[in-house]
């Protein structure tokens, strides 16, 4: 089986549907070296954009949230975050994170050690504010409490960036 990238999986479905076939790709005629499936010369390729961009977002949102939930409770590096938060974001969580560890090898206290632990994101609600800018809520629980956590996330050059992250 050979592999198949997305834009090719994408233009080869495309030009399948188009000619009305299934939307799966074709095995190609004869020998040799066939050229790939895809849409004629000179036809409009397919836009590689998300069909549902809130979805995206969503999704994105629900796996940053999950990932800074992490962090705090130390079983996730910092740097992992590093390409999906503006710097300003990563700089006020790597804090707080410090905080927690400082105050739990001060104290000792077992109700801190499980403040953040086993964080579940329950439920992530997104909406456009303005073109390429979305907000977005999650509620995470935990084992010792229940939170809210607001998100803004914007498009640049193509990436999504939370560029607020609060956590309650």
């Amino acid at each position: 089986m050979t592999a198949v990238t997305p834009v090719r999986a994408v233009r080869e479905m495309a030009a399948n549907t188009v000619n009305g076939g299934t939307g799966f790709a074709k095995p190609p005629s004869g020998t040799g070296n066939a050229a790939p499936a895809g849409p004629p010369p000179g036809a409009n390729a397919p836009s590689l954009r998300p069909i549902n961009e809130a979805a995206e977002v969503k999704a994105i949102t629900r796996g940053t949230v999950q990932a800074s939930m992490e962090v705090l409770a130390g079983v996730r590096p910092i740097h992992q975050l590093a390409r999906r938060l503006d710097p300003r974001c990563l700089a006020s969580l790597q804090h707080r994170a410090a905080l927690i560890r400082r105050e739990l090898t001060r104290t000792g206290n077992p109700a801190l050690a499980r403040l953040h632990r086993n964080s579940t994101v329950r439920s992530v609600r997104v909406c456009e504010v303005a073109e390429g800018i979305y907000e977005a809520s999650a509620v995470v629980v935990d084992d010792v409490r229940a939170r809210a956590v607001a998100v803004r996330l914007e498009r640049s050059k193509q990436v999504w960036r939370v560029v607020e992250l609060v956590i309650g």
